[in-house]
């Protein structure tokens, strides 16, 4: 059985995760998802060494019991029977209170944790079946969601406090919406940045419709308002509406293409028989040491591409390659994780995976709820606590150009 109270206090005394999983003869899945439930939890230190090592565990992981639905007690019916005994027991009778809502809060947690998880509300009913021996409705489900919608919309609105937020990174992603018996599209637009701390925080999501430059200046202009600052590069795909916008709002920050995006575009016009030869070019100009040794490698590639016959991908990467190596204005320890937008790509995975269980939405907001839900809930693990990038370099290369300057 897992120690879950000797974790928190290994954790207290400063190991590492690795040292305390050694120490504590557990996994360090085990140890990482602990401290994660102990800071959704606000269980510290401080308040688990004045409990037993059961009390702890029950804490941050409650035993759902048998009937997912719980009838709550008559409290009414045992205050009047502990006023019949004469006794005062106030004491108990909070506790008892406030142990009995705790459970029935667990399992309402439990199953928006299983819907948001991307778990299918029919796939919710067959496993509640199967524990507790009787269904949750989809109108249960439903009303917990709208519960949790509440919080969700309180998180996407919150002020950033991450003080200077020199990299953002953003895109867009597209989900199906049915409306009037149609289908169309609708855009999400996702915003997440790395704070002056080095460390990940997902800015926001909103509603675009289109990705046109009405959208986008809407969105920054959103974000600027709740307190994103300090922005010096902007990190996306090429989007004529996205680029106005980022001169619009953000005129002092610097644009990044995705190069990875940029690499796709030129294999569009790539014949398949010679995609892996052109990626091995192409990636060669980003794997110089400096932004003119980037353009001179270029240069090469063109001329070499024209000689292949290939005049379209040579146009396309004349036309394009210097927005691809705005990157290499910023530290060079930076630039493996600032010239593409796999961070932000991989939260899109995460969400096209919640989002492929439901289909197609009613409409715009319970699309927009349902990827905010999902990016609070990764923002909230393991992805938002561990340090991305050593932003000593950003500033250092700040003060050697004011110097310079």
């Amino acid at each position: 059985m897992v120690n879950h109270k000797e974790i928190l206090r290994l954790k207290h005394l400063g190991l590492t995760n690795r040292e305390i999983a050694d120490a504590a003869g557990c996994g360090r899945n085990t140890v990482t998802r602990t401290l994660a439930r102990a800071r959704e939890q606000q269980l510290g230190w401080q308040q688990a060494q004045s409990m037993s090592q059961q009390e702890v565990s029950q804490w941050l992981f409650p035993t759902e019991q048998k009937n997912p639905v719980y009838k709550m007690p008559d409290y009414e019916w045992v205050h009047r029977e502990m006023q019949k005994s004469g006794v005062t027991l106030s004491l108990l009778w909070v506790e008892y209170c406030e142990r009995y809502r705790r459970r029935e809060s667990s399992v309402e947690e439990a199953l928006i944790e299983m819907y948001l998880a991307g778990v299918s509300v029919r796939r919710v009913e067959d496993i509640t079946e199967a524990l507790w021996g009787s269904k949750v409705s989809p109108s249960t489900i439903s009303e917990l969601n709208k519960k949790a919608y509440v919080h969700i919309e309180d998180w996407r609105n919150r002020p950033l406090q991450g003080g200077r937020y020199p990299y953002v990174y953003v895109d867009g992603i597209y989900l199906r919406r049915n409306w009037g018996g149609e289908f169309e599209n609708v855009a999400i637009l996702v915003a997440i940045a790395v704070n002056e701390d080095g460390y990940r925080e997902v800015l926001g999501a909103a509603e675009g419709m289109k990705e046109d430059k009405s959208s986008w200046v809407s969105f920054f202009q959103w974000l600027r308002g709740r307190g994103l600052d300090g922005v010096k590069l902007i990190v996306g795909d090429k989007c004529l509406g996205m680029l106005e916008a980022v001169g619009e709002v953000f005129p002092e920050a610097k644009y990044q293409r995705c190069t990875v995006h940029f690499y796709r575009n030129v294999f569009s016009v790539t014949p398949r028989s010679k995609v892996k030869l052109v990626a091995k070019m192409l990636k060669a100009i980003h794997a110089q040491e400096s932004k003119r040794a980037a353009r001179e490698k270029a240069k090469a590639v063109v001329e070499q591409l024209r000689s292949m016959k290939l005049k379209e991908a040579a146009k396309k990467v004349e036309d394009g390659i210097e927005e691809t190596l705005t990157y290499c204005d910023f530290p060079s320890e930076h630039w493996t994780r600032i010239r593409t937008n796999n961070v932000i790509e991989r939260l899109n995975r995460e969400i096209r995976r919640r989002t492929r269980a439901v289909g197609s939405f009613p409409d715009g907001n319970s699309a927009l709820m349902l990827v905010c839900a999902r990016l609070r809930h990764v923002a909230g693990t393991q992805w938002g606590n561990k340090k991305y990038m050593n932003m000593k370099h950003l500033e250092a290369a700040f003060e050697d150009a004011s110097i310079a300057g």
